[in-house]
């Protein structure tokens, strides 16, 4: 069974069993969620969006297209995606530039994403990092611009 809050808009009918979708979110037609995933209160999530099985998704949190989630990854609370290099209103030479959370990849509170990233397997962000290229897997990052601190 999938539960979701009555306030919530959910128009995509790709959610997988036991998953939670909480008060205040939006989730357009073309996502994909998986099983047993637990969408927190006010995110947006945008159509060409994959979401794996077991995800966590905290409060504030919008997902643009381009933006694949793999099973078991946590994104904290106000983490900031992007999918253009070049953002511009209007933009008539948008680029959509993909961005890849590997599965068991955790991304700390107010993290910031840039647009092309590869976040590796069970790989660490620390809150409030900016990452501005891939991030190996099983690696722990933080700061802005965010760099490597250890291996797990």
């Amino acid at each position: 069974m999938v539960k979701i809050h009555a306030l919530a808009d959910v128009q995509s009918p790709q959610i997988g069993e036991g998953s939670t979708v909480w008060q205040f979110c939006v989730i357009l037609k073309g996502a994909v969620i998986g099983k047993n995933c637990n969408i927190n209160c006010q995110v947006f999530i945008e159509n060409d969006v994959l979401i794996g099985d077991n995800v966590t998704i905290k409060p504030g949190v919008q997902i643009w297209d381009g933006v694949h989630l793999e099973d078991n990854v946590f994104i904290g609370p106000n983490v900031t995606f992007t999918n253009d290099l070049m953002p511009r209103s209007r933009n008539k030479d948008f680029k959509l530039e993909k961005t890849r959370v590997k599965t068991g990849a955790s991304i700390g509170a107010n993290a910031t994403i840039l647009p092309g990233i590869t976040i590796g397997e069970n790989a660490l962000i620390g809150a409030g990092s900016v990452v501005t290229k891939d991030v190996p897997a099983n690696e722990i990052w933080v700061g802005n611009p965010a760099k490597k601190q250890r291996r797990l």
